[in-house]
């Protein structure tokens, strides 16, 4: 009888993707995937490692599943990702229970790794991270059969100061066009309805290989594919969004009107201590150009308090911003300090009880925000994607203002059966801080 693997995946979206190929893999090889880890024989624990709360989150998230060594049946503990690549000697050396640590760049040998130990323990591999990414293989989709991610490039070129991504991952390495398109097409024909483009810069895409940005050539081929209903794209730095990107967004319905613009400050003498290629003037410019194609369009953003040395001048300052802008979608996160990274090697650190201070007022501002705009969408018509049955007769979905599990969501009342994964009409009858509440009308033909 063959094995059975579960896989716990950590982190970003992208981290997700490699979980799904290193489940394709052995699945190929006749492996059953199972999301019970009392029953699994093989465990793994695919690692997110980029700030401190993530890091412990992967070491609770390995101890506790470790103990499915005593409790369940599994016989192998692999730990695989970002924490795996950073901190490789400290995990083999701290938790015993861990049979192979796999690095970022070797995932793709997990079978291969798997094999070796029937014969070996504690085994460590960590590949070149500049490895050239394998088109041909396998991926175990683990998003709603409707939904899934797009990995366009990997790695970093960026090397902002508060960020270790660069060390982990490798200089940003895009994937063709062509062979882009090919696995959206494969998508598309096993029921995906939403792609989600993502990439740590999706901006850059193309640099390296074709000498010029090319996301507004990928996005109109991926519009072109039959059964692809929305595209969304993820993570695209504002400095690099250019008019062609824009006027693609603006002139195709396919492609949600949403901009995740994670500009992470607005204070330019922050900027530059971050690293980040751009200026308050600059940001505002760029939003400005986009309300001027798009005027509905979505933005979202991230930003982080208290970076080395930022004063309450500048703190007070990016709150105007924030109440100036008035972003859809923002996430604050206090800065955290990164073995390695060159705002790490920074005086003036900011005491944690401060910097959550920060982030606090910024999420009351950005509450006050959401609500306002919600409460402008009463009795306006939205195309919702449905995710879930809450109960009978309420479901739950998504517009195209909305990101799958990062963003609000829009709750559907419905005396009709509504399919998941299928898009229904829905006018909204109220508003709450993030969320939406209304009454389906009719059902998309889509």
């Amino acid at each position: 009888m063959s094995l059975k693997v579960a896989l716990e995946s950590l982190g970003c979206s992208k981290n997700l993707v490699d979980s799904e190929i290193m489940l394709g893999i052995l699945k190929n090889k006749g492996y059953r995937i199972t999301g019970n880890f009392y029953e699994a024989d093989i465990i793994i624990v695919n690692t997110c490692g980029f700030i401190e709360s993530a890091k412990e989150e992967s070491i609770n998230t390995i101890l506790e599943l470790a103990e499915y060594k005593n409790i369940g049946k599994a016989k192998l503990l692999l730990v695989s990702g970002c924490l795996a690549q950073r901190y490789s000697d400290d995990l083999k050396k701290e938790i015993p229970e861990i049979d192979a640590i796999v690095g970022t760049a070797s995932y793709t040998k997990i079978n291969e790794i798997i094999d070796r130990l029937s014969e070996e323990k504690n085994i460590v591999v960590l590949d070149d991270i500049n490895f050239v990414y394998n088109e041909n293989l396998p991926r175990y989709v683990s998003t709603p059969k409707y939904m899934a991610y797009l990995k366009i490039a990997e790695g970093c070129d960026n090397n902002c100061t508060y960020c270790i991504i660069p060390q982990l991952r490798g200089r940003y390495r895009s994937r063709k066009i062509e062979d882009l398109v090919e696995e959206a097409k494969k998508l598309a024909n096993s029921g995906v309805k939403e792609l989600v483009v993502i990439a740590q810069d999706t901006t850059r895409y193309g640099i390296d290989i074709y000498g010029e940005s090319k996301l507004h050539i990928l996005l109109e081929e991926l519009s072109k594919i039959e059964g692809i209903c929305w595209i969304r794209v993820m993570y695209s730095y504002p400095e690099a969004i250019d008019e062609k990107v824009i006027k693609v967004i603006a002139s195709n319905e396919k492609i949600c009107n949403y901009f995740d613009i994670p500009i992470q400050h607005c204070n330019n003498r922050i900027l530059k201590l971050m690293n980040r290629r751009t200026t308050k003037e600059d940001l505002i410019n760029k939003i400005r150009l986009i309300k001027s194609y798009i005027p509905d369009a979505i933005l979202r953003t991230s930003i982080i308090v208290g970076f080395p040395s930022e004063t309450k001048e500048e703190f007070d300052e990016l709150k105007d911003f924030i109440k100036q802008i008035e972003f859809d979608k923002l996430g604050v996160f206090t800065y955290s300090m990164e073995e390695g990274t060159a705002a790490a090697k920074l005086k003036e650190q900011i005491p944690d009880e401060i910097k959550n201070l920060r982030r606090d007022e910024l999420m009351i501002i950005q509450q006050d925000i959401s609500a306002k705009k919600n409460c402008e969408k009463v009795g306006k018509i939205y195309k919702v994607l449905i995710d879930e049955k809450v109960e009978d007769n309420l479901y739950c979905g998504r517009s195209f203002e909305d990101a799958y599990e990062i963003d609000g969501v829009v709750y559907v009342n419905s005396k009709k059966d509504i399919s998941i994964g299928s898009f229904v009409n829905v006018k909204i009858t109220q508003s709450l801080e993030y969320d939406l509440v209304g009454e389906m009308i009719d059902e998309f033909s889509k």
